[in-house]
């Protein structure tokens, strides 16, 4: 056929935009979302939620999104859907194995998520919707009392994990023909993950030039500190700096000291929404700040708060209390808020440190004054001889 027409169809290459893999972490914590009813409720952020990830999908056919819920005792999916979560765990089969994800069908945690046939809307749209509702309203009914009482935070460093995990298959999953299927090395300190980078074009004659899956993080952050979260935050945030991941942050409540440094390692986009005017055009900020991919930032003014500046405090390892002024292990480098440990022994690695006279002001020693010499008169010019002295008698 191509001697027919005279094209060299095997030379051709797909130029076309990468995927984008958007994978949202929505924050459910009941506490957080009970003082914000006066200002914004879970259910309006829900719909403009929703109106954001069908603009993600109608930007590229290709574009994936992964929807994730951080909630006050756990991390649940929302979508896309676990197919064996409800039948592993009633059964009791559970054994750590990987969870498999559908995205259509039906919920395993009972009932279906396939969406109504609704001729006037977009299916995969209808589809989306349909499952994140169906899923969050099954989240909030199973949510006890007593887990309530329990713990006040919510579950993020779980969501992050969960996060990283999915976009790790997703990328794991592509074509052999992407430059992103290739393995990363991650015991070469010099390696960078191949996902977020532009893709190697192939050489000429050896097949289409297919784009790679580009990732980034979303997290909607309503509740305050998360110091009882620290390590496993930070490990996250290590991980997606590793891996070029991007963490955007739209804190709408509180103050979280640990998702500012995040945004600012990853080179993610932080915003906060502290008033009652702010949170009032969510879907403005959602729509002009994040949605833009990795490929789209390169080309524009990126908002955020570099005025403000970045606060660079941690927490302890003792009592996970954001210090200003800590105690660093030299072995581990763990951070303790109280210079006096039990046995003087770091409770991380175990390592005996000492602090001699911490706290005690320096002896000041006084230097020494210097004797001055008695000069004669009239030598330094300070005396001068009297002129009508007596004559000397031999």
């Amino acid at each position: 056929m191509n001697e027919v027409d005279a094209t060299g169809r095997s030379g051709q290459r797909d130029d076309g935009e990468a995927p984008s893999l958007l994978t949202i972490i929505l924050d459910t914590n009941p506490h957080a979302w009970a003082l914000l009813e006066d200002s914004l409720s879970l259910q309006k952020v829900v719909v403009n939620l929703l109106v954001f990830i069908n603009a993600h999908i109608a930007i590229n056919h290709a574009n994936r999104v992964a929807v994730i819920a951080s909630h006050s005792e756990r991390a649940e999916w929302l979508y896309p859907t676990p197919l064996q979560a409800h039948s592993a765990t009633a059964n009791g089969t559970s054994n750590g194995e990987d969870v498999e994800m559908m995205d259509d069908g039906t919920a395993g945690s009972g009932g279906p998520v396939r969406p109504p046939d609704d001729a006037n809307k977009y299916r995969p749209f209808a589809h989306i919707e349909h499952a994140i509702t169906t899923n969050l309203r099954r989240l909030v009914e199973s949510t006890s009392p007593d887990a309530l009482q329990s713990t006040p935070a919510t579950m993020m460093a779980g969501a992050l994990t969960r996060a990283l995990a999915y976009i790790s298959k997703q990328t794991a999953s592509l074509p052999s023909g992407s430059s992103s299927a290739q393995q990363f090395n991650y015991s070469d300190p010099s390696s960078v993950a191949g996902g977020n980078e532009a893709s190697a074009s192939s050489a000429a004659g050896s097949g289409p030039n297919i784009s790679g899956l580009t990732s980034r993080l979303l997290i909607l952050s309503v509740s305050g500190d998360l110091a009882n979260q620290y390590i496993p935050i930070m490990n996250s945030i290590f991980a997606c700096q590793r891996l070029s991941i991007p963490i955007d942050i739209l804190k709408i409540s509180g103050d979280t000291i640990f998702l500012q440094q995040a945004a600012d390692a990853t080179g993610g986009i932080y915003l906060s929404l502290s008033t009652p005017e702010l949170r009032a055009g969510l879907l403005q900020f959602l729509m002009q700040a994040y949605l833009p991919d990795l490929a789209a930032r390169r080309h524009l003014i990126l908002p955020g708060e570099g005025d403000s500046g970045v606060d660079f405090r941690a927490a302890c390892f003792c009592h996970r209390r954001i210090v200003d002024i800590g105690f660093v292990c030299s072995i581990c480098l763990s951070i303790f808020c109280e210079p006096s440990l039990h046995d003087n022994t770091c409770l991380t690695c175990g390592s005996y440190l000492q602090m001699t006279n911490y706290g005690q002001k320096p002896a000041v020693v006084p230097k020494p004054k210097k004797k001055k010499k008695k000069r004669a008169p009239g030598m330094d010019g300070s005396g001068t001889p009297d002129s009508r002295a007596a004559t000397p008698m031999p």
